[in-house]
């Protein structure tokens, strides 16, 4: 015949013994005020000096860091174009300022 073996259950710990992780604090993004636990952080690089940005999105990050097309004025989120420093949403926007010799990137 077989023995038996005790076997011991272990108790579950009590909602007091388990410590729940604590969220981080919210920190505020510098383009819209918004307190938020998510918010990240962006360190930009330049001249050896780092600059930090905290923000709460995408949206904001773009507001605040995405280059400004010379001619049009609106975001550059993708590359862009760029002569003599200046940068442009799209080729046709440099040709509007006398930038002939750029083009897009096209296939």
């Amino acid at each position: 015949m077989a023995t038996k073996t005790k076997q011991t259950l272990k108790q579950a710990p009590t909602a007091e013994a388990v410590e729940e992780p604590k969220a981080p604090p919210p920190r505020m993004c510098e383009v819209c005020g918004n307190e938020y636990d998510k918010a990240f952080e962006i360190v930009m690089s330049s001249n050896g000096q780092d600059t930090r940005h905290i923000l709460d999105s995408f949206e904001c990050a773009i507001h605040a860091l995405a280059p400004q097309c010379a001619h049009c004025g609106c975001r550059i989120v993708g590359h862009g174009v760029e002569a003599q420093g200046v940068v442009y949403c799209c080729a046709a926007c440099a040709r509007l300022l006398g930038k002939r010799e750029l083009r897009d990137r096209a296939g």
